[in-house]
């Protein structure tokens, strides 16, 4: 599979992850982690276990915006890295089949 990769500027990234802090300090943001269940593997890991994390990717021209933010396991997200949801979709659907062979 070829991945294709747009040149982001580093000046809109670092501006994007101010974004992101701003949202991070929001009441928006700590009613989205009240649960601390983990977007992708539906894990409960509690508030503190959960990061931010762009579903659009922002080396990939994702914004920091609440559209395209949802909290993440640490596990989740470091396997995510840079990937769109979609190119990762074998991981996640193995983790479908893991719990329902449990």
């Amino acid at each position: 599979m070829k991945i294709y990769y747009e040149t982001i500027d580093e000046k809109q990234i670092k501006k994007e992850k101010e974004k992101a802090r701003e949202l991070r300090r929001s009441s928006w943001w700590l009613n989205i982690i009240q649960d601390g269940v983990c977007y992708y593997c539906k894990r409960n890991v509690g508030r503190a276990n959960l990061t931010m994390d762009h579903i659009v990717p922002l080396s990939r021209g994702g914004k920091s915006k609440k559209g395209n933010i949802v909290p993440a396991c640490k596990e989740c997200n470091n396997k995510k890295k840079y990937l769109l949801p979609i190119e990762w979709e074998e991981y996640l659907q193995s983790l479908s089949n893991e719990s329902s062979s449990s």
